[in-house]
């Protein structure tokens, strides 16, 4: 039986066979002069790189905002709130409010329900004055807030609350209050005198600031004891709703016909994806499309290594030609330029991938040496109501980014490596 010509090439080579990646690592790192293709390489490597990293830091950001946003929801406002249709007489006040306050958190998965009376006044105190939002409360039902009853910053003493009246960090920075000061309460809705309605000024101490970390929040609320509260906004013996925390706040939809049937007939129950929801699916919609439009910059950079192949292929005709008369199949030869294209793409999305969840994980620290070089702000907590950039690394996000830079590495590689199994070894020697 006649011995093949050369021994270390097998017949009929195994796919991906050693030879094969041996071939492929040195046209990678061989110099331009000899026919490599090293700076291509390189700028298709980088691009890949950064086009990865990127992706991955966008993808962190817009999830990180949406559960952040979220979370800042459900921890500072209840999960479902029931109001009254109007009577016969047009009232909506809720009279029974403790009775159903009872009945709502007998159901399953109902956490809490309290009765709540909420108002908006105006605040003033050391010739400063802004708008803001009152909810009054009693202090054990605020201590099933979260955010409100642990939250990101305090001062003082919730449960002083009977004493005063907690107000948010935006609320006491634009109107200079700390501790202990006094804030003025105007409602227009005030006194029925014989000369009409007489505005209600009333003076309260400050016994809480809490910070939550949504702007919009700690910049307009206050909480006031629920009897005072009544009392404030003519309510007495009655509440404007009903607020109710659940055990599952992503199924909440699931309870809102049982808290329905145990308010009555009259009640109206608006959940936290009524409010937020339209807001959640436009982030949503934001972050596909944005994954879309990277992506294609993954594939712009991708395509550098068609250009690096093509110019590979060129190059490497002479050794092309050799290689198949040594026995080389058409197989080999493809897999061999599939592998110089696999690899930069690998390596690529591998170093991207790096790059990005470092940029992700430490973005906090990014943005305060941005501000400290640029002298300014990066992220106004006014216009994206949370007062930091959030950043959520999840792997299956990093997992989609991944496969999805390999796989276009891979799809774009095929086509240089199939011209180059292609070349006719008797073209490519006829010069030689």
């Amino acid at each position: 039986m006649p011995q093949p010509r050369f021994p270390h090439v097998p017949a009929v080579p195994l796919p991906f066979a050693a030879f094969e990646w041996q071939i492929a690592w040195r046209y990678l790192r061989a110099r331009r002069k000899d026919g490599g293709i090293s700076v291509i390489a390189w700028y298709a490597l980088i691009g890949v790189m950064l086009g990865v990293a990127t992706l991955i830091v966008v993808q962190a950001v817009m999830i990180g905002f949406r559960e952040e946003f979220t979370d800042r929801i459900l921890g500072a406002n209840a999960h479902v709130s029931v109001y009254l249709s109007p009577d016969d007489a047009g009232a909506r006040a809720i009279v029974d409010y403790d009775a159903m306050s009872a009945r709502i958190a007998a159901v399953p998965g109902v956490t809490h329900a309290a009765p709540l009376v909420k108002g908006q006044v105006m605040a003033t105190a050391q010739g400063r004055n802004i708008g803001v939002e009152v909810f009054g409360a009693r202090v054990e039902d605020l201590a099933q807030v979260p955010l409100i009853a642990r939250p990101e910053t305090a001062v003082g003493d919730l449960a002083r609350l009977d004493e005063g009246v907690a107000i948010g960090s935006g609320v006491a920075r634009d109107l200079g209050l700390t501790i202990g000061d006094i804030v003025t309460l105007i409602s227009p809705d005030g006194l029925d005198t014989p000369f009409g309605t007489q505005p209600r000024i009333n003076d309260y101490e400050v016994v809480f600031i809490f910070g939550v970390g949504r702007f919009d929040i700690d910049r307009t609320r206050l909480y006031m004891p629920f009897a005072e509260a009544q009392s404030y906004f003519n309510r007495e013996s009655v509440a404007d709703e009903i607020e109710i925390f659940v055990a599952d706040p992503a199924h909440v939809d699931d309870l809102t016909l049982p808290i329905f049937e145990a308010a009555g007939p009259r009640a109206l129950v608006w959940t936290w994806r009524n409010a937020s929801g339209a807001f959640l699916s436009a982030l949503d919609v934001e972050r596909r499309v944005m994954f879309i439009i990277l992506s294609l910059v993954v594939l712009i950079a991708a395509l550098n290594i068609i250009s690096g192949l093509v110019m590979l292929v060129k190059n490497k005709g002479r050794d092309i030609g050799i290689l198949r008369t040594m026995g080389l199949t058409r197989g080999s030869i493809m897999r061999v330029f599939f592998l110089c294209g696999a690899g930069i793409g690998m390596t690529g999305t591998l170093l991207g991938v790096i790059l990005g969840c470092l940029f992700a994980y430490f973005i906090q620290d990014i943005q305060a040496l941005v501000e400290w070089i640029s002298g300014g702000s990066v992220w106004n907590p006014e216009v994206r109501f949370l007062t930091e950039i959030p950043a959520r690394l999840r792997p299956g996000d990093v997992l989609a980014v991944t496969a999805m830079a390999l796989g276009l590495s891979f799809v774009i590689t095929l086509i240089p490596a199939r011209n180059a199994a292609r070349l006719n070894p008797v073209e490519a020697l006829r010069y030689e």
